[in-house]
């Protein structure tokens, strides 16, 4: 008989404790740290702590390391699982145990009832190797087949965002791969917070952070507190880091927005609108012109009247050469603000293209019939 997985994170303080850190298109993404349950599934257990630390050597089957290190989850559906663990193939028909090639289903003590748990893959009963899966949601229809063996203490913003990954059928667009992994001895720093230089302590995902996001004030000071390091960052023209930091900071504003109230919707608005446009001012410097008009237009849903946010429309429509659509964000913006002499400037400036623009289709047309 199944039973409930444990709501405690971790269950067992004696369990071993391991940690993948995951990178994703080349980018160092974050680490997801799992409890494994060798209390009631040793032998499963075991064998994924020695695939993480790769003390085994070589497997006699694969003639592969027996370890998840430069590993590829290759295998993501989006409200159901991520599936990683095959070593030597590196796309879902490989791998091998550190008992041999497979090795049996050693029990179904625990359901499949909740996100976060791994769980053994496998090609029928007892054929266990090293492939693994995480729950993104309950999967019920597993319980029974496939060992459940652990859980995501730490991370689940990493699973989350690589659930959220493009794919092409069920394969990543981007390599998703285990970049480092190993074991977590008592008193290791679990280092699920960024360890780059900006004096930032909090960890990249809101699900990883010990912050009760009821406390509207702390939340928005924490938001406040990260965006800043992303000023830091954009005055230095690392767009790329500022970029990072405004983003981290919008999550952790958009964690707090479930079920919150009509004063404090207003305060974590406000909060959001300076990261909206803050990501706009990097995706221009970027040249990535769409994110940025995007991220204007979710400003201009908070407040219609921001001209920041009509401006830097208008600045990357300008760069897609959508002259007439940017001349009427300026105008818009010149409404609003008449005094604003940067708002002036611009609307010269697209207002010469525009002419410019016609001149050289009339020029084009007289040559054509000429």
């Amino acid at each position: 008989m199944s039973h409930a997985t444990p709501l405690a994170k971790p269950s067992s303080p004696n369990n071993p404790r391991v940690f993948l850190d995951v990178d994703v298109g080349g980018e160092r993404v974050g680490r997801i740290v799992l409890e494994l349950f060798a209390d009631i599934v040793p032998k499963t257990a075991e064998n994924f702590r020695a695939l993480c630390t790769g003390e085994k050597g070589t497997g006699p089957t694969t003639g592969k390391p027996l370890h998840f290190k430069g590993c590829p989850f290759h295998r993501i559906i989006k409200k159901f699982m991520i599936q990683g663990g095959d070593f030597s193939n590196q796309n879902g028909t490989g791998g091998e145990s550190i008992y041999g090639e497979k090795f049996e289903d050693e029990n179904f003590h625990y359901k499949h009832d909740q996100p976060g748990l791994l769980s053994m893959a496998n090609a029928g009963q007892n054929t266990n190797g090293s492939q693994f899966f995480i729950t993104t949601v309950p999967t019920p229809h597993l319980d029974g087949k496939h060992v459940v063996f652990g859980q995501v203490i730490k991370g689940t913003g990493v699973v989350k965002l690589l659930e959220d990954v493009d794919v092409k059928g069920e394969e990543p667009v981007q390599l998703c791969i285990i970049a480092e992994c190993g074991e977590l001895k008592e008193g290791d720093d679990w280092r699920t917070s960024p360890v780059d230089g900006s004096g930032d302590t909090h960890p990249d995902f809101p699900e990883d952070s010990d912050v009760d996001f009821k406390e509207i004030n702390q939340i928005v000071s924490v938001a406040e507190d990260i965006k800043n390091i992303g000023n830091t960052f954009f005055k230095s023209q690392n767009w790329a880091m500022a970029l990072k930091k405004y983003s981290k900071s919008l999550r952790y504003i958009e964690a707090s927005l479930i079920g919150a109230g009509k004063e404090d919707t207003a305060k974590l608005n406000a909060a959001a609108l300076t990261c909206y446009l803050n990501i706009a001012a990097c995706k221009l410097k970027l040249g990535e012109w769409q994110d940025a008009i995007d991220n204007c237009a979710k400003v201009l849903a908070l407040d219609p009247t921001n001209t920041k946010a009509l401006y830097r429309r208008a600045q990357a429509l300008e760069a897609t050469r959508d002259y007439d659509q940017a001349l009427a964000n300026l105008q818009q913006a010149q409404s609003i603000a008449p005094q604003d002499k940067a708002i002036q400037m611009e609307v010269q400036k697209i207002k010469q293209k525009i002419k410019n623009q016609k001149e050289k289709e009339k020029a084009a047309y007289a040559k054509m019939f000429a």
